[in-house]
């Protein structure tokens, strides 16, 4: 009985936090803010006012101005000209028209090359950047870090205190791109120094007794350069660090910008950024001061995806993670820029199926988005992206199938605002499910430089997890370590490869606790530093586990092994650990072929009021894994579902949304109470269904 009632408590606890308490940029009431991008500066003064009354009339909510105006604002070093943004932003006022302000640190004048050159940044070969596209800038480099001061200091003390002015985007795009020029080895020597304070203590972690790479001083160091010594010359620790010291450098320059806007804007204006949504490099973890971190979505770029219509309609995983993993940033999140139809450097350039950009602005705001902005308002006729559609068409006049899509979705928004009630707790059947993907960059950087396998898909690994926990119905958050695991019924640690005692006697105390905690391989394989062990492979998690990974083994392209478990059969092929279990823990499935027949793949054991589940092996189909984690959740107490691949649904402010990537029709189960707001219950490719229940 007592054991019923923790967990009903700990049940309605989950349920309580998945409601929409107000944010301080963004009323719960309003569900999700639309904007689209606007560059005045690309076209004739006397086209303003219409196209900005368009986008008035479109139902747009916000404008985003100026990420790319540097030239415009300051046309020469120290003479400044805001006349015409100024002309532009009565023009958003006059058309009830909110701005997204942008600082324009991505792209800098050419009086900035001409008289600063060292204020690009060096490839691998040593060369300069040029001027003439985005992000060359060494985000290091004091000169380039005073002249972004100063432009930003001029638009902060113009703008920040204009009440139509909702938020500000720093730069864009943030890369943490490599760069090997003279500023960036002096600040690579400085971020070591402070790391390590001796240079004994460094050749100690970067194990450079081996091949001779011994220093004797800061000063011999230089950024590890993988093009030029060659993978199998580089020691994987300096590049971990190297990756570590880039995203530290975009980070701190992102906080270095938002502190200045900070002593000049508004409390009620916002500081953030756009990431990609698919960022191996910008660790948006590493930024201090923003008060949230927005994502790109390009789901369609020229890729074959789900069925014989997924190449129309976009890789379901990307938002799909994006938004999961951009809201452990200041606990919100949303689509900063979203393409409107086809665009200019995909594989192939594909129309999206009728009614897909309408699925993305759904998917963004189902998986509880709070702003959606489009880039960009007109397809530009000329210069580099000229086959990058628009909102509208290359007339200025005609929108664009993506911009019907939108308009349609900024309607129906005002329907869903109606019956949305932001303080509906979650249901209790998905507060059973709730789930934590634990996730963290640098295991990414670490698997990049030694995959062992060109199979390891490195950033899709822990995407797979997410896109399981989903296909079963669960409202699934990517996570953190420092994260209150609490919270979370089940608690998924796919391949996080740097770990330290410390971390796993935090996953030991969530299984003790009575948490549901599945590991997946090679989990725990080296320390922070990247070491293995000197006690055996993933020597840390054999207690924990219940069990002993004695060997590791992977297979060839288009040779797949069989895993046998009490259900049926299984194929892998990438990746398998070997596993001796312990006289208390439960062998799931076996290998079913190879000279280690018999041997476990999956074990599984009880920790307290918890389970503990290792997952050894990585199957292409997903099948074993989703089998295994179905168990899981049913042992937990929680029911599931069984969706397709690419139908997503997902609960918010009160009702379900789900959106249909896959190339077929799929009939939602729903009962006979349920009221439909937006769709049909059968879901058509591209679809979108909203109701209740």
């Amino acid at each position: 009985m007592k054991k019923c009632i923790l967990l009903l408590c700990a049940v309605l606890a989950v349920a309580q936090a998945f409601s929409q308490p107000d944010n301080p940029f963004f009323p719960a009431k309003r569900l999700i803010t639309t904007g689209i991008y606007y560059y005045p500066e690309h076209w004739d003064p006397n086209r303003w006012e219409r196209d900005i009354k368009r986008i008035s009339e479109m139902g747009f909510e916000f404008v985003h101005l100026a990420e790319f105006a540097w030239f415009k604002m300051e046309p020469e070093e120290g003479k400044f000209d805001f006349a015409w943004l100024d002309k532009v932003m009565d023009l958003c006022a006059k058309y009830r028209l909110k701005v997204v302000m942008c600082t324009p640190s991505a792209t800098t004048p050419a009086w900035m090359r001409y008289q600063y050159p060292e204020t690009f940044l060096m490839n691998s070969q040593y060369i300069r950047g040029e001027h003439g596209t985005r992000q060359l800038s060494s985000v290091v480099n004091p000169v380039y870090r005073r002249l972004v001061a100063r432009i930003v200091t001029q638009m902060a003390q113009r703008y920040g205190k204009n009440e139509n002015v909702i938020g500000w985007q720093l730069d864009n795009e943030p890369e943490a791109k490599h760069d090997f020029s003279p500023s960036s080895q002096e600040a690579f020597r400085e971020w070591l120094k402070k790391k390590y304070h001796s240079i004994d203590t460094l050749n100690t972690v970067w194990g450079n007794a081996f091949w001779s790479q011994w220093y004797n001083s800061f000063d011999q160091i230089i950024l590890p350069n993988v093009n030029l010594v060659g993978w199998w010359g580089s020691n994987p620790h300096a590049v971990l660090d190297l990756k570590r010291y880039l995203a530290d450098a975009q980070g701190e320059f992102l906080d270095f910008q938002a502190h200045i806007l900070r002593e000049h804007i508004s409390s009620h204006q916002f500081i953030t950024t756009n990431y990609t949504a698919v960022s191996t490099g910008a660790d948006p973890r590493r930024t201090k001061l923003l008060d949230f971190a927005t994502y790109t979505a390009y789901p369609n770029g020229g890729t074959y995806n789900i069925g014989q219509q997924g190449f129309r309609l976009g890789n379901s995983n990307l938002i799909l993670f994006a938004a999961e993993y951009y809201k452990s940033v200041g606990g919100v999140t949303g689509a900063m820029e979203i393409q409107p139809g086809t665009v200019n450097w995909g594989n192939f350039t594909p129309l999206p199926l009728p009614g897909a950009v309408r699925m993305w602005l759904y998917h963004i705001f189902a998986a509880g988005g709070k702003l959606a902005c489009s880039y960009r308002f007109r397809q530009i006729n000329y210069s580099a992206e000229q086959y990058h559609s628009g909102i509208m068409e290359t007339d200025g006049e005609t929108p664009s199938p993506g911009g019907y899509d939108y308009m349609q979705f900024m309607k129906e928004m005002n329907i869903l605002r109606k019956e949305a009630d932001t303080r509906a707790p979650l249901p209790e059947k998905l507060a059973k499910r709730s789930t934590a993907v634990l996730w963290n960059l640098e295991n990414y950087w670490s698997f990049d430089q030694q995959r062992q396998t060109r199979q390891w898909d490195n950033w899709n690994y822990p995407v797979k997890f997410l896109q399981i926990a989903r296909s079963l119905g669960a409202q699934a958050d990517v996570v953190p370590e420092t994260a209150d695991l609490s919270k979370y019924n089940v608690v998924i640690v796919p391949a996080y490869e740097l770990a330290d005692s410390g971390l796993i006697k935090n996953w030991q105390d969530y299984a003790a606790g009575g948490g549901h905690l599945v590991i997946t391989c090679r989990t725990a394989a080296k320390n922070r530093a990247g070491y293995l062990w000197e006690a055996g492979w993933a020597a840390p998690l054999t207690a924990l586990i219940g069990a002993r990974i004695t060997a590791f083994d992977m297979l060839p392209d288009q040779y797949y092994g069989d895993v046998q478990t009490k259900s049926g059969h299984y194929k892998w092929n990438n990746w398998g650990d070997l596993l001796q279990p312990g006289k208390n823990t439960e062998t799931l499935a076996v290998y079913n072929d190879q000279f280690y027949k018999g041997a476990a793949a999956v074990v599984q054991r009880k920790l307290g009021k918890g389970t503990v589940t290792y997952i050894g092996v990585d199957t292409d189909d997903a099948r074993l894994e989703k089998d295994v984690l179905k168990d899981v959740y049913t042992a937990a107490g929680a029911t599931t579902e069984q969706y397709p691949p690419g139908v997503f649904v997902y609960w918010r402010d009160g009702f379900y949304v789900a959106v249909n990537y896959s190339s077929d029709d799929y009939t939602m189960p729903m009962n006979s109470a349920a009221k439909i707001l937006i769709g049909e219950r059968t879901v058509k490719p591209g679809g979108v269904l909203v109701w209740k229940e």
